[in-house]
């Protein structure tokens, strides 16, 4: 009689009904969309988070492991920046536009960061720097919000 029921008692993917895999890409109407409520929520650090994830297409893990001293020279974020990469090894150059170099520079001086900071630091102590899982918190919640403009 056990072995009816159990047999009866089906397997549920973990992803059944859900959308896996790459996300498409972020429409530009949608970038502004977030840009403004994250201005208007005066959430600096989110900001500039996700400006420079914009400009420097970079994969999060080298992300958040940027230093203050990566893209900053005598004070001044530059206008152009070498990262190398975790996963390839390679050096990646890319462009920081103007508006991600104010919402660096403001982000900077509100947490008052040294050129050897981490750019992103963590509120944990036992972690210098913010973890992916964090960061993928963070743009979920910018995409929610982009959600929610359209509506």
């Amino acid at each position: 009689m056990e072995q009816l029921i159990h047999a009866a008692v089906r397997y549920m993917p973990w992803n059944k009904g859900k959308l896996v895999g790459q996300k498409a890409p972020l429409k530009l109407k949608d970038i502004w969309a977030i840009r403004v409520r994250l201005q208007i929520g005066k959430r600096t650090r989110e900001l500039a988070l996700f400006n420079l994830a914009i400009d420097s297409k970079l994969r999060s893990c080298d992300l958040v492991k940027l230093r203050v001293r990566d893209i900053c020279h005598g004070g001044l974020v530059a206008k152009r920046a070498i990262v190398i990469q975790q996963k390839t090894q390679r050096p990646v150059q890319f462009e920081i536009t103007e508006q991600t170099r104010e919402s660096v520079t403001a982000w900077i001086r509100e947490v008052g960061l040294r050129p050897d900071d981490f750019l992103f630091p963590s509120r944990i102590h036992s972690s210098p720097h913010l973890s992916t899982r964090q960061y993928a918190r963070i743009v979920d919640d910018a995409l929610e919000m982009a959600e929610q403009t359209e509506v």
